[in-house]
């Protein structure tokens, strides 16, 4: 390829991003990258045992994000090295906030009902909707005023760093894998 290729994919949690990330990286044999394994990757370092997706939506998941608010380091160190992947390229990455932190992608925002991802969340690790639901707001209104004081960004409000975005609430997997691989054909002219 001539040209590097750069695709993140954010959106709020259960919206799809990293089942999208991840077929997309294996159809376009590009490297799968993902901001929320790397914060995973800290906690670890940490001496969390953190372990699937569902781990967020655990005590000691719900623990570390907890510790995380109180350090902004942790999502700064993460945002550094996704950076430095983006600029290295051929590489799709799943992450809450590198679109406002680098421009020079095909950015892609994927939205959903919080009811479908209540739904989804409830699905994946076997929790009650309620309980999903409620998990969801805390996450999602914490993270969004972490990201808020760190850099000065509106997710889930500012849109103006995307190409394309993607309402998955009544989409199967294999329709939004199909649209968003066709808008990346395009975008960087694939055939």
């Amino acid at each position: 390829m001539a040209e590097k290729i750069v695709v993140c994919i954010s959106g709020l949690a259960a919206t799809g991003k990293s089942t999208l990330a991840k077929r997309l990286a294996e159809s376009l044999n590009l490297r799968y990258v993902s901001g929320g394994e790397g914060l995973k990757m800290l906690a670890v370092e940490m001496g969390y045992r953190s372990g699937g997706r569902e781990w967020w939506e655990t005590e000691e998941g719900m623990r570390f994000l907890e510790e995380r608010l109180r350090n902004p380091e942790f999502d700064k160190l993460v945002d550094r090295k996704l950076i430095e992947l983006a600029k290295a390229g051929n590489v799709i990455i799943d992450s809450w906030v590198l679109p406002w932190l680098y421009r020079d992608g095909f950015n892609i925002w994927l939205k959903a009902r919080t009811e479908v991802r209540a739904e989804r969340m409830a699905k994946r690790s076997g929790i009650s909707v309620e309980e999903a639901r409620k998990l969801l707001e805390k996450r999602d209104s914490e993270s969004i005023e972490l990201y808020r004081r760190l850099y000065g960004v509106e997710v889930g409000r500012d849109f103006e760093p995307f190409h394309l975005i993607l309402d998955t609430s009544d989409l199967d997997e294999s329709a939004v894998y199909r649209i968003v691989l066709q808008a990346v054909k395009e975008f960087f002219r694939l055939r």
